[in-house]
């Protein structure tokens, strides 16, 4: 069985938009937060947990009520429409606050936008395992991952060429265009995504799988209780996107103010650095999902928290801007798109097709909650404790997860066998 890719990217353009974003989100609302209004690391990192905090309690709230939402254009793709064209509007308060020096209207419009985007996350995110039989899910997350990488690195060339190196840069030009390119993409999902008939072409392929022997520890039908063993490895997997999104979002969050005052980096230029990561994570994509396929997603997941652990160690050494910091945050690029391919596939494995939002909402529920702390806590210590804290605190949380992975046992890619000797050697799917 082929991945219909043409059919992945155009879902994933959902998953470009959101991206794009966060891109401009974590990267900017940090350095208005203490340029303009003048606000510590700590209280900044506060702030900057408020989109999670939001998450927490709304991401599993609006998959579970997707999952039951019936519409003639589908289950998620209302949200996903109505959520981004708000977004669109009220991000677009949060330059204009910051030009006319008003906190007020500031909190107004970074709420009012977080409310929006977290109404259509979950919808967004599990629009593909709807349209994806299990087998390749993997493969599906590969080129989701691709195309929110994609978003991620456009809005990253455009704060380097639109963030001029001055006292009080003017964002209004930057998050226009990222609200145009939300739009956008909101225009063509509406336009060409049929989620009704995708999810029944979907539903037809499945059909066509070889049937799996039962399995004492399958998992259980929708609304069932998991067996044990299966909800432990539930339980593990999750503990393992905590940690390893505690040291991830420490260093995405902080990292312009971290660039700025550590390496020295002006302006927009701590964007070439996170590009360098980007690129190298859109050049992996596509080739873990065929790592995984061969050699599963847990073992590539461990292989990918290792690389992770590795950059983040190193970078903590390097007390100014030098060459070298190009290659450890492209192996950070890397070692993401190893763990981000396999991970949500492996926590929605373990559902099934009437429960993949309510699992969703799982995954974001614990990756959600370390978004929340790990500003907090990272900010803490680089406010009263020093900067140098940033890289040692992501090492050390990624490493932890590691650990709690080795006990998943569940929720492993099974490779489908080639129908034919030729088959085998089919890469495009």
């Amino acid at each position: 069985m082929k991945l219909d890719s043409k059919r992945t990217v155009l879902v994933g353009l959902a998953f470009l938009s959101i991206c794009a974003f966060w891109q401009v989100y974590d990267g900017i609302v940090p350095l208005i937060l203490k340029n303009t209004f003048h606000v510590g690391d700590t209280l900044s990192g506060a702030i900057m947990a408020l989109d999670n905090v939001l998450a927490l309690v709304l991401l599993p709230v609006f998959g579970s009520l997707s999952d039951r939402t019936r519409t003639r254009l589908g289950r998620r793709m209302p949200y996903i429409l109505g959520g981004t064209a708000a977004a669109c509007v009220f991000m677009l308060w949060i330059p204009l606050a910051d030009r006319l020096y008003n906190l007020p209207l500031f909190f107004m419009g970074l709420g009012l936008v977080l409310l929006s985007m977290a109404t259509y996350r979950s919808p967004a995110v599990a629009l593909m395992p709807d349209v994806t039989p299990k087998p390749l899910r993997s493969k599906g997350n590969a080129i989701i991952n691709l195309m929110g990488a994609v978003g991620g690195i456009v809005m990253l060339l455009a704060i380097k060429l639109l963030v001029p190196k001055t006292d009080h840069p003017n964002y209004i030009p930057l998050f226009a265009l990222t609200a145009l390119l939300m739009a956008a993409c909101a225009v063509v999902l509406a336009v060409r995504v049929r989620e009704p008939e995708l999810v029944k072409k979907m539903e037809a392929e499945s059909r066509t799988l070889a049937p799996e022997a039962p399995e004492e520890t399958a998992p259980a039908a929708p609304g069932e209780k998991l067996p044990r063993p299966v909800f432990r490895s539930l339980c593990f997997i999750l503990a393992s996107v905590f940690f390893w999104f505690m040291g991830y979002n420490a260093v995405t969050t902080s990292f312009s103010k971290y660039a700025n005052l550590t390496w020295g980096m002006e302006g927009g230029d701590y964007a070439m650095v996170l590009m360098i990561a980007q690129a190298a994570a859109i050049l992996t994509y596509i080739p873990v999902g065929i790592i995984a396929s061969r050699v599963g997603r847990k073992k590539t997941i461990l292989a990918g928290v290792v690389m992770l652990a590795v950059s983040f160690g190193a970078a903590m050494f390097l007390k100014s801007f030098e060459g070298i910091i190009f290659f450890f945050f492209a192996l950070a690029g890397v070692a993401w798109a190893f763990i981000n391919v396999n991970s949500y596939p492996m926590v929605v494995e373990m559902s099934q097709g009437a429960d993949v939002g309510k699992y969703t909402g799982y995954y974001y529920t614990f990756s959600m909650t370390a978004q929340i702390l790990t500003p907090v806590l990272s900010g803490a210590l680089m406010e009263h404790i020093g900067y140098h804290t940033l890289f040692p605190y992501a090492a050390i949380c990624v490493a932890i997860s590691f650990v709690t992975m080795l006990f998943v046992r569940h929720g492993d890619s099974r490779p489908q066998p080639a129908k034919s000797k030729l088959e085998a050697f089919d890469l495009d799917d």
